[in-house]
């Protein structure tokens, strides 16, 4: 079930990264911040964006331009007008060593230029606790207003590997411009390691009732979920993962988590992720009257017995759609264009009849 690197150096090659520089790029090497190129995680890649906290309903921004080299975006949009949009996404080697990537649009989401990377080197820890790790990847964004604090969630692995963790770092805002600007790293929130069910990637947090989860998981056994301590952000003492999505062992991941309507949805992405014009990423749905699960889709078929309704896949001149990611009725995503390169997308999300409606625009 490994992702050949074979596959990921003719995306690159497909982004139009030069052929002399891939031997200088890792098997999990990304795109740079202005156009996509290959990718892959554990069994898969990773993308667990899904900024679930919902304060108001933002507008979409129609056609985007500017820098949309995001994959696996973790969109944090506000509420008020004018008001800067973040985008971090997943990292590229030859910046800031691999670590996460910032994006941000001054006009409402609709054009995007690349900032900087969350850190310049990697903590000491991460390196050691997975050896040979490289970019991080499938960040997602959370707001806690009360607490006035930014929770960053993030995965670290290696291409083919299910040794992975998922990390932790917080701020105090997230304008590099204001005093009091840094990335705090809090350390590890968990960890997966061969023989797990789980691949302990693509993060994603969730409130509900003043409690908070988090669903995490990449092909294995597919999306676990733990309940979190809060505020800390750490996994909650006691507390067992909960398997609520899977596929038997085909590609599913990057979870993502929204409460509409009296139901929690979880989104997930199928099938191929990192392969250029030859992905196949698509992202379904389903929902549960409690956020722990069980999640049935729309026919009725629970997420664990390979259920999931599809929200978008191909459109126009993508080949596949996921690393999907939802903030104030907004859902970031990446898409691999016909020609192989991959582009941000955020749209607003429609519900028809209780169930989430995409149209790729």
């Amino acid at each position: 079930m490994k992702r050949k690197r074979t596959s990921l150096i003719a995306a690159l090659a497909a982004a139009g990264i030069a052929a002399a520089s891939l031997t200088a790029l890792s098997a999990n090497a990304f795109a740079d911040p202005g156009r996509g190129g290959g990718h892959g995680h554990g069994h898969g890649h990773g993308h667990g964006n899904g900024h679930a906290e919902q304060t108001c309903v933002a507008d979409a921004p129609g056609t985007l331009g500017g820098d949309l080299g995001a994959h696996d975006p973790g969109l944090f949009a506000p509420c008020e007008e004018g008001e800067p949009w973040y985008v971090f996404a997943t990292g590229y080697g030859p910046l800031g060593e691999g670590n996460v990537t910032i994006r941000t649009s001054t006009d409402d989401g609709a054009t995007w230029s690349y900032v900087d990377t969350v850190w310049d080197v990697k903590p000491d820890w991460l390196t050691e606790a997975v050896p040979g790790v490289d970019n991080l990847w499938a960040p997602e964004i959370f707001h806690d207003a009360d607490e006035g604090r930014y929770y960053l969630y993030y995965s670290a692995s290696t291409f083919g590997n299910q040794r992975s963790v998922i990390g932790l770092a917080t701020n105090t805002t997230l304008d590099p411009s204001e005093d009091g600007y840094e990335w705090v790293d809090e350390g590890q929130v968990w960890e997966s390691n061969a023989g797990d069910p789980y691949n302990a990637i693509d993060p994603t947090v969730l409130e509900a009732a003043g409690r908070h989860y988090m669903a995490y998981g990449s092909w294995w056994q597919g999306i676990y979920m733990l309940e979190l301590d809060w505020p800390s952000g750490e996994v909650k003492s006691g507390a067992s993962p909960v398997h609520v999505a899977g596929r038997g062992g085909a590609g599913i991941e990057a979870p993502s988590l929204v409460e509409h309507g009296g139901y929690y949805y979880l989104f997930t992405s199928w099938d191929a992720c990192c392969a250029g014009a030859d992905s196949t990423y698509n992202i379904r749905v389903g929902r549960s009257t409690s956020p722990t699960g069980p999640f049935t889709d729309a026919d009725g078929v629970a997420l664990t017995d390979g259920g999931g309704t599809l929200v978008l896949g191909a459109h126009g001149d993508y080949v596949a759609t996921g690393g999907q990611s939802i903030a104030n009725g907004l859902m970031a995503y990446h898409s691999y264009h016909e020609d192989g390169h991959f582009d941000l997308g955020i749209e607003a999300v429609e519900w028809q009849s209780g169930w989430p409606v995409l149209d790729g625009s």
